[in-house]
C-alpha cells in the first residue's frame, strides 16, 4: 500500500481490502450509501460487497454513460438519499469511472449543503486523472462540466484490480490521459509510452504512480485552477468539443478517444503558436492515430464545434483558451488561438490518413 497525500485529503494506492475497511473504521458514520451505474454493480460491485457486509451499504444504481451525467439523474440520487433518510453524518462511496466520480461527488457535496463522498475509481481514466483534485460536476446544454463545483473526498482509492474487469477500449480511453501527464510534463515515460504493448498485458501501476504524482504536484500548486493546473487541460478543449459533438451522433466517442483528437490538433497548435518541432506533432499525431483509429471531423460540423469551444468553462474575456506544449514534457498554458487557426488544426486531423 502506497498513500499519496494532498493538502485535504490522501490518495491510496493499493488492494481496496486493505484500504477501504481502514478507513471506514476510523470514520464515524451513520450511514454508508454506495454509488454504481449497470457495470461497475456487475463487475466491480463483488469485489467491494465482502468489504461492506458489516455496514449494510444501501446501493444507489444509476445507468451507465456520458449521456447520463446530467441534472436528471442528479435528481434521481438525491431522491433515493431523501427516501433513504440520509443525514448530514453519512458517506457515499462512488464506485466507478469519471461519470460517477464527477456526478457522485457533485450530489453529495450540494445533499443537505454536503454530506461525505469516498472515490473508489474503477477504470483507468479515472484512476490516473478524473478522480484527482476535487473538481465535480455534470454536463449542462451540451457542454462538458458546465455546472459544478470543487469540493474534496475524504479519500480516493485506487486499486489497479478493477482494471482487469474493463474490456481493451475503455483502457485506451484511460491511456489518453497517461500520454497527456506524459506530454506536459515527463517526455521520458512518453518515451517509455510508445513501447507498450497489447493493453490487456500493460502492468498499469507501473504508470498510474507517475502519473497520480503529476497530477499531485500540480494539484497542490493550484487547487482552484487559476494557473499552472490549466496545464491539465492539454487536448480538452478541442477534446471536449469533439466529445459533446460526437455524443449527440451514431458515432459517440469515450472520454479518451476525444482526447486524444484534441491532442492531436492541439500539438499542431503548438507548432503554429509556440514553434514545437514539426517531427514531434508527427510523432504525437501519428501515435494517437496507431492507438485510436482516425474519425472523421467533417468541415461541415466545424461551426458546430467552434461553438462547442467558444462555451468551453476555460475560455477568458471571450477569447477560445487553450494549454499548449513546448518543448515535449513541458505546458504553456493561457494560449489564445483564433478560430481560422482552430480550423486549420482540424484540418491538420483529417489529413493524417
Amino acid at each position: 500500500m502506497q498513500t499519496i497525500t494532498l493538502a485535504g485529503y490522501a490518495i491510496h494506492f493499493g488492494p481496496i481490502a486493505e484500504s477501504l475497511p481502514r478507513l471506514l473504521a476510523s470514520i464515524p458514520h451513520r450511514q454508508l450509501f454506495v454509488l454504481a451505474d449497470e457495470n461497475t454493480e456487475a463487475f466491480c460491485w463483488p469485489l467491494l460487497a465482502p468489504l461492506l457486509a458489516e455496514y449494510a451499504p444501501q446501493l444507489i444504481r444509476i445507468a451507465a454513460g456520458e449521456q447520463h451525467k446530467n441534472i436528471g439523474t442528479c435528481q434521481l440520487i438525491w431522491q433515493r438519499l431523501l427516501e433513504q433518510e440520509a443525514g448530514r453524518s453519512a458517506i457515499l462511496l462512488n464506485l466507478g469511472g469519471g461519470v460517477i466520480g464527477d456526478m457522485g461527488g457533485f450530489c453529495a457535496s450540494t445533499f443537505k449543503r454536503g454530506i461525505r463522498f469516498i472515490q473508489i475509481p474503477t477504470t483507468l481514466l479515472s484512476q490516473v486523472d478524473a478522480s484527482i483534485g476535487g473538481k465535480l460536476g455534470i454536463d449542462f446544454g451540451q457542454v462538458k462540466n458546465s455546472i459544478g463545483l470543487f469540493q474534496d473526498p475524504l479519500a480516493v482509492l485506487v486499486d489497479p484490480a478493477f482494471l482487469h474487469t474493463l474490456p481493451p477500449r475503455e483502457l485506451r480511453s484511460g491511456l489518453a490521459e497517461v500520454l497527456k501527464h506524459s506530454l506536459i510534463a515527463d517526455a521520458g515515460q512518453w518515451g517509455q509510452l510508445q513501447q507498450l504493448g497489447p493493453l490487456e498485458a500493460v502492468e498499469w501501476a507501473r504508470f498510474i504512480l507517475p502519473s497520480l504524482r503529476i497530477k499531485q504536484r500540480i494539484v497542490e500548486a493550484d487547487p482552484l485552477e487559476k494557473g499552472i493546473r490549466k496545464a491539465l487541460n492539454f487536448g480538452h478543449t478541442v477534446g471536449h468539443a469533439v466529445e459533446s459533438f460526437a455524443l449527440e451522433s451514431p458515432q459517440p466517442l469515450l472520454h479518451g478517444e476525444a482526447i486524444a483528437i484534441g491532442m492531436a490538433c492541439e500539438a499542431y497548435l503548438s507548432h503554429r503558436l509556440l514553434g514545437l518541432p514539426l517531427a514531434i506533432v508527427e510523432q504525437v499525431s501519428r501515435y494517437m492515430l496507431a492507438q485510436y483509429g482516425h474519425y472523421p471531423l467533417s468541415s461541415q460540423h466545424y461551426p458546430a464545434l467552434l461553438a462547442l469551444m467558444r462555451n468551453d468553462k476555460k475560455n477568458e474575456a471571450g477569447e477560445i483558451n487553450f494549454s499548449l506544449i513546448n518543448p515535449l514534457g513541458q505546458a504553456v498554458i493561457d494560449q489564445h488561438c483564433p478560430a481560422q487557426l482552430i480550423v486549420e488544426s482540424l484540418d491538420y486531423y483529417n489529413r493524417l490518413v
